[in-house]
């Protein structure tokens, strides 16, 4: 058989001040096709998966364009549908096909395409055909759209956030794809859109019964592989809200009935599925009454990963102005800040302007004295399911006995070699700033003696009622509607 994979995908805040434009892409993660590295990539773990079964399967891999930008403003036209149609381009060269494998995110929106996974998916099947099986990985932070269900045969989200499971689960879209070409099995899906919008946290509970109990129904009864869809709520889009994803092997009644009662049951769990976020002095309070360190302190409303500017100097600001001292923040994007420290060099004292460049919710920037600790060209982190993370040019300075690492390339703080790559101690620290939501958890939590939510002003603020919305459809538990009109 031959088998076409590629991706395209990055994950849209239409709240966030910075277009996503085509530099986002190709300067972050752009390889064209046929120059996938030998290792796996953000998105690209159908690809990766495919190449790991190819030889056992005896498929003819043909592999398309891969690329994801960090999650950011509205993607600009000319790059949505430049890279649409060069990953297009490609299938077009790869025909004929008999299975298409797609790594996406499901929270793409572009100028013009609300729902650009649905676009692409749509573009796919008329190039393919009916009779070739299409399938694609998605984020569970998506939009899951009638179109992305209607030109698709199998949609599978990653079950973990943090999303730990990339690699297993495109697995499970691989094999459920291949199963169907051979006509062993004939995916039907359910969905049932929960009238919400809910992180699901599975590193704790009732998140992690949650990914448990679904897992445990998988394989049995004739369901084939279901997925949370948790939704993105910063993406004010038609289809944003949590939703119940199942497919079965041929019946659509199972199907229904399963996603009704998953539904159900979390619609039940919601209240004890939302984060509470602290404001910023209980947080600081809370960490310094501690007996010990570190305290993670996750700076959600500034997380990158939610497509915020990751320059906000909310919390820096108010630990200055309380004196607190032995602690460490990251990464914050500054590029020029970096680039004058690499100017001074380690050991260098300069005064320094660091932050709050992008617009309000980035608040002002914070000047101080500095002390220049490290450098490092081109520094990588370990991101989700263990693929490399661009940080770029990376700095490590001390402004009054806080430690902060200044980064180039806009991203969030997902491993603890984001510090420890800059000889930035943790394990001293008595609080640690990481501008990140969740994506953290898995590495931090291994030095943390406790975490905290914060919720400080930012683009990517939890609250959301805050949030003007013009598109979303209601009821969206928990945002409330701004009047009567909404709810027609």
């Amino acid at each position: 058989m031959r088998v076409f994979t590629g991706s395209l995908a990055t994950e849209t805040n239409t709240f966030a001040p910075m277009p996503t434009g085509l530099a986002a892409f190709t300067e972050r993660r752009y390889f064209p096709a046929g120059r996938h590295p030998a290792e796996m990539s953000s998105f690209g773990g159908p690809l990766w998966a495919a190449r790991q079964r190819a030889e056992a399967y005896g498929w003819t891999l043909i592999e398309g364009m891969v690329t994801s930008a960090q999650p950011g403003g509205t993607v600009t036209r000319e790059a949505y549908e430049s890279l649409r149609d060069e990953l297009l381009a490609d299938l077009r060269a790869a025909l004929p096909v008999d299975i298409v494998l797609l790594g996406l995110h499901g929270a793409m929106v572009a100028d013009g395409y609300d729902d650009c996974e649905g676009d692409l998916l749509a573009r796919v099947r008329e190039i393919v055909g009916p009779g070739v099986v299409v399938g694609a990985e998605l984020d569970p932070h998506a939009h899951l759209s009638e179109a992305m269900i209607a030109y698709s045969d199998v949609l599978v989200a990653y079950k973990e956030y943090p999303h730990t499971d990339i690699l297993e689960r495109a697995y499970e879209l691989i094999d459920l794809c291949w199963r169907k070409a051979r006509r062993e099995i004939a995916p039907v899906s359910a969905v049932v859109d929960c009238g919400m919008v809910v992180p699901i946290h599975t590193t704790r509970e009732p998140g992690r019964s949650l990914v448990e109990r679904i897992q445990s129904l998988e394989g049995n009864n004739g369901i084939l592989t279901i997925s949370l869809v948790q939704g993105f709520a910063t993406g004010d889009v038609p289809d944003m809200g949590t939703k119940v994803l199942v497919y079965a092997d041929g019946d659509a009644t199972v199907a229904q009935q399963l996603a009704d009662e998953l539904a159900r049951e979390l619609v039940a769990l919601r209240d004890s599925l939302l984060m509470r976020y602290l404001d910023i002095d209980t947080a600081l309070d809370r960490a310094m009454a501690a007996p010990g360190g570190p305290v993670v302190l996750a700076d959600r409303s500034d997380n990158p990963g939610s497509g915020a500017a990751g320059d906000s100097t909310f919390i820096l600001r108010r630990m200055l102005e309380r004196g607190i001292r032995d602690a460490a923040l990251g990464p914050l994007w500054d590029p020029v800040a970096v680039s004058i420290a690499f100017d001074a060099g380690v050991g260098a004292r300069l005064d320094m302007r660091i932050g709050g460049k992008i617009g309000p919710l980035s608040g002002d920037p914070v000047d101080g004295r500095c002390l220049v600790k490290a450098l490092m060209r081109d520094l990588k982190m370990t991101g989700n399911g263990g693929t490399p993370t661009q940080m770029g040019d990376s700095a490590l300075i001390d402004m009054d006995g806080i430690e902060i690492v200044l980064n180039t390339s806009r991203g969030q703080a997902m491993n603890v070699d984001l510090f420890t790559q800059l000889q930035c101690d943790l394990s001293g620290k008595r609080i640690v700033v990481v501008k990140s939501a969740q994506h953290f958890y898995a590495s931090f939590s291994t030095i943390a003696q406790d975490i905290l939510y914060v919720g400080a002003p930012g683009s990517a603020s939890p609250d959301w009622n805050a949030l003007t919305y013009r598109k979303i459809r209601y009821p969206k538990w928990p945002i409330e509607p701004r009047d009567s009109a909404s709810l027609k």
